[in-house]
């Protein structure tokens, strides 16, 4: 379990492009029980407003945060969801 944000879970989608990171995302959302937070790490740049926009027009879901950080000179998006009901 990670500990930022309390993730149950972590979503590996490193090297994956869209529209991979939302569906995955999504699908793994799907498993997570009411309150449960996701922890998505991924390495395309337009994970941040893919996952966003998905998390903003999704009943059911919240966007916690967003990171962008620097992994061995790699840029890494860490994306936080809360599956809400």
């Amino acid at each position: 379990m990670s500990t930022k944000h309390d993730a149950a879970e972590t979503l590996d989608v490193q090297g994956e492009n869209c529209p991979m990171p939302v569906v995955k995302t999504k699908g793994a959302t799907d498993d997570l029980q009411p309150d449960e937070v996701l922890e998505v790490l991924a390495t395309d740049p337009g994970s941040m407003s893919d996952i966003k926009g998905w998390a903003d027009t999704t009943a059911g879901v919240e966007l916690v945060d967003q990171i962008e950080s620097d992994q061995d000179g790699e840029d890494i998006y860490k994306h936080y969801v809360r599956k809400t009901e």
